[in-house]
């Protein structure tokens, strides 16, 4: 949702408090009665004013003390409460979190958290003994491996223009042990995403659903023995060699033996492709450079497309990271029959957080919206136009106004900015641009943005 709007009957009203949905019913609202009778004080502020009257479904606030530590959820009516005589603050606006002012007790029921692990989609549910708290599908960042390309040449470029610098290779880290770029990514997304539950959720237990695979036995299931070490490339061949004796010589797309023959990637890296030997085959610098980034189907040849397997991303980063992962998260081990059973048995339906909500031990308590909840980069380092037409120039300051912020336009009007331009002096809403000066930042971007699912259990 990029654009919200307030009401004009909000003069009555701070625009920094009702934050949860108001009913329109005053016999609804007996404890705080409103000036304006019979009416919604607020048309914009967050989702969760959106949430509670589409779905109908069970809707909780994150609270926390005045310590910072994560207390039982509250309904939003009671936050609104809250927040509107004072006695609590707006810490966080997606998902909806509030600060008490007040000293309270430390009295808290034991939440479980629910991880429905993935390559892709993750999926969460933290419940207690009566209700889901809270529910969302995690969206993880993709094409991590093409931008540390883009980053190798960038830094490559750079570091010819400074002959003063040490030599590349005596500048190498030590990098036994250490995951792929790509896996330690996701690795620490995860490890990110449950810390961030943690410090809004009493959460006390964590389960989680993550298998070990057998890729080789994927690929063959005949495989055995000392097979399991050599894989399909035989003892003493190197990758070239194996290739030119596999295509007999000659260019995969026009079929002419060359003296520049080439390893191409039969799907591109750019577009999901490994470096696998199923994805490699031999072309001529020609059919090379005329293929481009375009697959070998899309480029004329769905024979040799066929040639390319499944690739085994998501099983490869899981074999890396279930040990680790398991005894960072403390968490507890699930598998995935165990959830399908459960799932069948008491007629769930398909999907990410539904898996989840069976994960956590969940049966019969009352579910509650979901979230969408997307990663984004928060790299200030970006590429932008040259003023005068130059071409494209990496940005080095880091603008005060950042894409996906939430500001205040005029005091009325609540954004979600889209870009920046004239050096951050003007930001991108919508279909227009307005004047920096004029609005306030209410909300930054932590790296996940969190948005309403109104379709709950059901996969999309």
């Amino acid at each position: 949702m990029n654009k919200q709007k307030l009401s004009v009957k909000l003069n009555n009203t701070p625009i920094s408090t009702s934050l949860a949905y108001s009913s329109v019913n005053s016999e609804l609202n007996k404890g705080e009665i409103l000036s304006v009778q019979n009416k919604v004080l607020a048309d914009n502020n967050l989702e969760e004013n959106l949430q509670s009257r589409k779905t109908g479904q069970n809707l909780r606030v994150s609270v926390i003390n005045m310590r910072n530590e994560p207390l039982m959820p509250t309904t939003p009516r009671k936050a609104r409460i809250l927040v509107k005589r004072g006695e609590a603050s707006v810490q966080n606006r997606t998902p909806f979190v509030i600060k008490l002012k007040y000293v309270t007790g430390e009295s808290k029921q034991p939440l479980t958290l629910g991880i429905d692990s993935g390559y892709k989609y993750v999926g969460l549910s933290i419940i207690s003994s009566t209700e889901e708290v809270f529910s969302g599908t995690l969206t993880l960042l993709e094409r991590i491996s093409s931008r540390i390309s883009s980053k190798r040449m960038y830094r490559r470029l750079r570091r010819s223009r400074l002959w003063y610098r040490e030599s590349r290779y005596n500048n190498r880290k030590n990098m036994k042990g250490k995951f792929a770029p790509s896996i330690q990514h996701k690795y620490e997304t995860y490890l990110k995403i449950v810390k961030l539950l943690k410090s809004y959720f009493p959460i006390v237990n964590i389960n989680i659903e993550i298998s070990s695979f057998d890729i080789n036995k994927l690929k063959n299931l005949k495989i055995k023995n000392i097979k399991y070490k050599q894989g399909y490339l035989e003892k003493g061949y190197l990758i070239r060699n194996y290739l030119l004796e596999k295509f007999n010589r000659r260019c995969v797309y026009c079929n002419k033996p060359s003296k520049t023959l080439e390893v191409e990637h039969i799907i591109p890296k750019s577009r999901g492709g490994t470096n696998s030997l199923d994805n490699l085959a031999i072309a001529c610098t020609k059919c090379n450079r005329l293929k481009g980034s375009k697959t070998a189907e899309e480029f004329g040849f769905k024979s040799i497309q066929e040639q390319a397997s499944t690739f085994y991303k998501s099983e490869a980063f899981f074999n890396n990271v279930k040990k680790l992962l398991m005894r960072e998260l403390k968490a507890k081990e699930t598998f995935g029959y165990i959830t399908k059973y459960m799932r069948i048995k008491y007629n769930i339906q398909k999907s990410h957080i539904n898996d989840a909500f069976i994960i956590a031990g969940g049966l019969n308590q009352k579910r509650c919206m979901s979230y969408n909840i997307k990663q984004t980069r928060r790299n200030n380092r970006k590429l932008q136009m040259s003023r005068r037409g130059l071409g494209i120039l990496v940005r080095k300051k880091r603008y005060k106004f950042q894409k996906d912020n939430l500001v205040l336009y005029n005091n009325k009007e609540v954004y979600t900015i889209l870009g920046t331009r004239n050096y951050g002096r003007q930001i991108i809403i919508e279909d227009k641009t307005i004047n920096s000066k004029k609005t306030k930042i209410i909300c930054y971007n932590n790296s996940f943005l969190f948005s309403p699912s109104y379709n709950n259990g059901v996969e999309v």
